[in-house]
């Protein structure tokens, strides 16, 4: 579904992706894994369109999408959580939704934006309670869930997520990982970035690891899990040192 190849992204001088070469397989949640400043962010907004690359090819449906604008890629399929969620505060839950689905209005099939309106209120209850309350009046996790249902109201095959769990309660945290396994199983696919490294790989099939803006490492997500180098640096655990004790 998603094949990158060589990609070089940044901004300005400052060079961020160095031959950055990955893949997504449909049906699949393949999660990036790195520390602060090891260019997540900047890969998703690359994918997106947000931001151009400099070399590298980005194939989205075997169409090389680098060059297109972010809306064409939306069109295409392809829709983004940004980090920080960046709901519209102003506007009420519904009207955030409805945003969601241009798409779906563009093409004149508003009989299928009632139809995922629906979806979206199955999958997130709470959102069905709070349609008509301003979306900066939300808890953080409800906000989550809007920005989540927000991008899935494009019906998009690829799905990606910058940090879903920032600066929520753990009890939110599990709520939402919960929801992310829930979208695969309904045929989904998840591109997820993730600082939360354990909860991560505890959902996704396989993983990569990011770091200065290389990928150094690719695995399924039992192996990095299992793994030694991805413990110390991402899951605070030495195996040397608790093997001693």
């Amino acid at each position: 579904m998603l094949r990158i190849k060589n990609l070089d992204a940044g901004y300005g001088k400052l060079k961020v992706l160095r031959r950055i070469s990955m893949h997504v397989s449909p049906g699949e949640i393949v999660t990036i894994i790195g520390a602060n400043g090891a260019g997540k962010t900047t890969l998703l907004h690359a994918i997106s369109g947000l931001l151009k690359n400099r070399s590298g090819e980005i194939l989205f449906d075997k169409r090389e999408i680098g060059s297109l604008p972010p809306e064409k890629i939306v069109f295409l399929g392809c829709s983004l959580v940004p980090e920080g969620r960046q709901v519209f505060a102003a506007m009420t839950v519904l009207e955030n939704l409805l945003l969601g689905s241009y798409v779906q209005q563009k093409q004149n099939r508003d009989y299928k934006v009632q139809d995922q309106l629906q979806k979206m209120y199955e999958l997130f209850p709470r959102l069905k309670e709070r349609r008509q309350q301003l979306a900066g009046t939300l808890s953080g996790g409800e906000q989550q869930m809007l920005a989540i249902a927000r991008a899935l109201m494009a019906k998009p095959k690829l799905i990606m997520m910058d940090e879903p769990s920032m600066g929520l309660a753990p009890l939110i945290v599990k709520d939402i990982f919960s929801i992310v396994g829930r979208l695969r199983e309904e045929g989904n696919t998840v591109l997820l970035i993730e600082q939360n490294a354990k909860a991560a790989l505890g959902i996704a099939d396989r993983g990569y690891v990011l770091e200065t803006g290389r990928i150094i490492l690719e695995e399924n997500a039992d192996e990095l899990l299992l793994n030694r180098d991805v413990q110390r640096a991402y899951l605070g655990r030495d195996l040397d040192s608790e093997t001693k004790m």
